[in-house]
């Protein structure tokens, strides 16, 4: 019986975070959830942005799945302000409202979001449940193979628990023929229940069981193999935070659903808490935990001004910080999305293995048959019976060959490699978008690299304070502080982050206004106030005296301020990586060409070039004249490699063999043209990313070899009758048993 409640109080349910969704979206009137049934529905009034909705809903329900059950739906009760009807169809929460209200809502239905739900470890894994069929197997067939060998019992005896070892080791496989039969599917499983059937029509029960206790024992290794794979992943997946402290403007707190935050909230994250998503340090200080974004699991300290990734540990100090970008855009959201779709794009090698499906099955069915009859009819082996003339019979042949050109090792050869190739580096803080990218890296010989974000931080400091006449450096920091506070570009960066290391307040800032690729311009204390380059100048009253002032060194950059009678300059510089050095030596060392691609000026850019070692550097260019680089370089023949951080160098990346950016400050363009992010901005992840595509590689020609030369030799010994089902069992199964271990190698191969 449906029973409706008013204006309760359940602090810190789900109830009140659907109230604070459905205040917070102008246009959504009510809330329909049925978690049993899966699914979920608004009532909306007027223009609604559906997929915007549908993503703050799902990290509602993620925030709140474990208490929606179908006892706390009953018992909840509604905030004020809003009316909770619940019944055999779910609940309804709604805003409170006029009766004829609900009659002009339109309701619609929405996906019930999947992701996240209950971890795999509160569940069986299958590779168990396959493990355990397997020991099952094994089991009953040394059961049966010993009361035959010991003539113990009546003589169906043996052959019936043969045949229950048969049932408990093509368990599985029974389950997956019986599911693709009817659509005319035909696999592997197919086969191996084939040739088990088949063994038993011949009275060769013991090789049947022994099949499928080896089929069924690969399966089991198989899965656990990808099982561990995916657990690497998962651990990444799992990660993301779920809820936030929210500070209100009066400052009380109130926890609310990560997906529901908005760019400029202010949070409070306390010590042994996750950051919930990209944000700024306000107040306080600490050191933030950045091994799931990074794979480097040294402590960064955080201060007034720092940044701090979604999903990092906050690991001592309370402190409040300021949403810089909604869930869905953060550092971590961005890995779990293109994990995901890594998982689904196909390396250029797997094409290769693509056609051993239904095609080679029946294959492999019709050249059995076509062995089958060649040998009984053609050569007068007896059909079903071994004699000491012709040795095996041509169905046990038959058999045989069928197994050994199963390609079980070939089909998982590839996959399983690139998987846990995939995994390794996400672990370390390197994502391949898709299996093409591991191998492609490999074949790089030239490498081409964006100077400012990628072989610098892209990150300037400030390096010095000048005023004309001197005295007034102080005065010059707090009206660019001022003015800058209003901008978000890098110049503004650096200057705002070292004027709150200073302890300045910004000054109200009147008529702001931005100077597009001059600078800005605003009032400040009641005077005009600009900031910007020195072309600023060329035109005014101080065009002559400006050219007495000499121009920085080519590794700064300057901004001037006029104020009123206050003339004065900021001196910046980008610094450089740190690592980018070694990174270059290592590259020289795999005599690997490395190419400077930059739109700065010629003398700055070979200044940066002189002290890192690159090999050439091509400078000034504009975003068309790097693609046109990159396809200079290619037409040697060479495969070239781009990485990059910015807008202007999506379309070299597109350009390039393979595309790698810098995942931290990485823009969306450059983002999304890559085939490779190097999270947390790390260069030196290039180098790891390289050698990971090497050694991938490598395992992938072992796999191919192993798996390949497998089914050849043991194939053409089956056609001259040299081999037995048990050996040909032992070595189809065995092969597939290697490639899966020797893939494995990868996920704990070191840095």
């Amino acid at each position: 019986m449906p029973h409706s409640t008013k204006k309760g109080d359940a602090n810190g349910n789900w109830t009140d975070t659907l109230a604070q969704f459905l205040l917070r979206e102008a246009g959504v009137e009510a809330v329909r959830i049925d978690p049993g049934a899966g699914k979920v529905a608004i009532a909306t009034l007027g223009h609604v942005d559906l997929a915007r909705l549908r993503e703050k809903l799902a990290a509602v329900i993620e925030a709140h799945r474990a208490d929606m059950t179908a006892d706390a739906l009953h018992a909840a009760q509604a905030p004020a302000g809003f009316s909770l009807t619940t019944g055999a169809g779910g609940a309804t929460l709604q805003r409170d409202t006029c009766l004829t209200a609900p009659k002009l809502w339109r309701w619609r239905e929405l996906s019930w979001p999947t992701e996240g739900e209950a971890p795999e470890a509160e569940e069986a894994p299958e590779w168990r449940k396959l493990a355990v069929l397997a020991g099952a197997c094994g089991i009953l067939a040394v059961l049966a193979w010993s009361l035959e060998r010991a003539a113990l019992g009546p003589a169906w005896l043996a052959p019936a628990i043969f045949v229950l070892a048969m049932l408990a080791g093509g368990w599985d496989a029974l389950g997956d023929v019986r599911e693709g039969l009817p659509k005319g599917e035909v696999d592997i499983h197919f086969l191996m229940l084939v040739v088990a059937f088949g063994a038993s029509l011949i009275g060769a029960f013991g090789e049947g069981a022994l099949l499928l206790f080896l089929f069924s024992t690969s399966s089991a290794l198989e899965d656990y193999a990808m099982h561990r794979t995916r657990r690497e992943i998962d651990s990444l997946l799992k990660a993301a935070p779920k809820k936030a402290t929210r500070v209100a403007r009066d400052g009380s707190h109130e926890e609310v659903a990560v997906g529901l935050l908005e760019v400029g909230d202010v949070l409070l994250v306390r010590p042994g808490e996750q950051f919930p998503v990209d944000s700024v340090v306000l107040s306080g200080k600490t050191a933030a935990d950045e091994s799931n974004l990074t794979g480097e699991a040294r402590p960064v300290e955080k201060a007034v001004g720092d940044e701090v990734g979604g999903g990092t540990l906050n690991l001592w100090g309370a402190v409040e910080v300021r949403v810089l970008r909604l869930a869905s855009q953060s550092a971590l959201q961005r890995i779990i999305s293109l994990i995901r779709n890594a998982q689904k794009l196909r390396a250029p090698s797997e094409r290769f293995t693509d056609r051993f499906g239904s095609g080679y099955t029946y294959t492999v069915l019709s050249v059995s048959a076509v062995a089958f009859l060649v040998w009984w009819l053609g050569f007068r082996i007896p059909p079903f019976t071994h004699t000491a003339e012709a040795g095996y019979s041509a169905f046990y042949r038959a058999m045989t060959l069928l197994v050994v050109m199963s390609p079980c090792a070939l089909v998982l050869s590839i996959p399983s490699a690139i998987l846990a190739a995939i995994a390794w580096g996400a672990k370390h803080g390197i994502l391949f978008r898709g299996g093409a990218a591991v191998e492609k890296l490999a074949e790089v010989g030239v490498v081409a690299l964006d100077k400012t974000g990628t072989l610098t931080t892209g990150e300037l400091t400030l390096a010095g304070l000048e005023s004309f006449p001197p005295g007034r450096e102080r005065r010059v920091l707090e009206v660019a502080f001022a003015l800058e506070s209003k901008s978000h570009h890098p110049i503004a960066r650096a200057i705002v982050a070292h004027g709150r290391r200073e302890g300045l307040a910004a000054a109200a800032v009147n008529d702001f206004r931005s100077l597009t690729g001059k600078g800005v311009h605003g009032e400040v204390d009641d005077a005009q106030a600009l900031l910007g380059r020195r072309e600023l100048m060329d035109d005014g009253p101080l065009k002559d005296w400006i050219k007495s002032v000499p121009s920085p060194g080519p590794e700064m950059t300057e901004v001037w301020i006029l104020h009123g009678d206050l003339i004065g300059r900021i001196l910046l510089r980008d610094q450089l990586r740190a690592e980018s050095r070694g990174v270059l030596e290592q590259l020289r060392h795999h005599r690997i060409h490395t190419v400077m691609l930059t739109g700065d000026r010629r003398h700055t850019a070979e200044a940066v070039a002189r002290e890192l070692g690159v090999d050439e550097v091509r400078a000034g260019l504009l975003p068309e004249q790097k693609v046109h680089a990159i396809q200079e370089l290619g037409a040697s023949g060479a495969k070239v490699a781009m990485v990059g951080d910015g807008v202007n160098d999506a379309p070299s990346l597109a350009a390039a063999h393979v595309a790698v950016a810098m995942g931290a400050r990485g823009s969306d363009a450059a983002l999304e043209q890559a085939e490779v992010v190097l999270m947390n901005d790390r260069i030196e992840n290039f180098l790891a990313a390289l050698s990971l595509s090497h050694r991938a590689r490598r395992v992938i020609k072992q796999n191919l070899v192993i798996s390949l030369g497998t089914v050849v030799v043991m194939a053409v010994a089956s056609l001259f009758g040299l081999v037995p089902l048990t050996l040909g069992v032992a070595a189809h199964e065995g092969s597939t048993v290697v490639v899966c271990l020797n893939s494995l190698r990868l996920l704990f191969a070191k840095r």
